[in-house]
């Protein structure tokens, strides 16, 4: 048996499958990671600007409140007014969600897509309400302004 062979054919294959498609520098993983912080922890009214700016020209949001679906350059903004209104209307207040540990963070050339879990507790009409398995994915797209979100889709179980 050729035992430089097999081990120079075993090193190939063990690189192969390290070097995939979807593996990203630590530093890429990172950044779209903070990109997308930026925007989910910044979604109150006194942090809004700072959330906003990660957003691209152009974005899609689907979510679980009429009317499920916002896009263009001012989907972030009408995403925002839209769910304030829904709250107000549905006696829902001292809401706050929380992202965990993400299950998935792909980053190829200038795109990313992440899925993170989360946690969403709100009060309704005074009662306290867990949402604890809800899912935030997200699609950045790599600027010369950095990492901005291009869509994200929230789905509760």
């Amino acid at each position: 048996m050729n035992f430089k062979r097999l081990a120079g054919v075993t090193l190939t294959v063990v690189l192969a499958l390290a070097i995939t498609p979807n593996s990203a520098p630590a530093s890429d993983r990172t950044d779209v990671l903070a990109a997308a912080h930026q925007y989910f922890d910044n979604l109150d009214n006194d942090h809004l600007q700072k959330a906003l700016a990660v957003c691209d020209s152009s974005v899609t949001i689907i979510d679980e409140f009429p009317p499920h679906e916002w896009s263009g350059p001012t989907a972030c903004a009408d995403w925002w007014k839209a769910l304030n209104a829904y709250n107000d209307k549905n006696g829902i207040t001292e809401s706050e969600a929380k992202l965990g540990t993400p299950w998935s963070v792909d980053v190829n050339g200038d795109r990313a897509y992440a899925v993170v879990p989360a946690t969403y507790t709100y009060k309704q009409n005074g009662k306290a309400v867990t949402e604890s398995r809800s899912v935030w994915t997200v699609v950045l797209r790599r600027t010369s302004a950095g990492w901005r979100i291009t869509a994200w889709t929230w789905s509760k179980h």
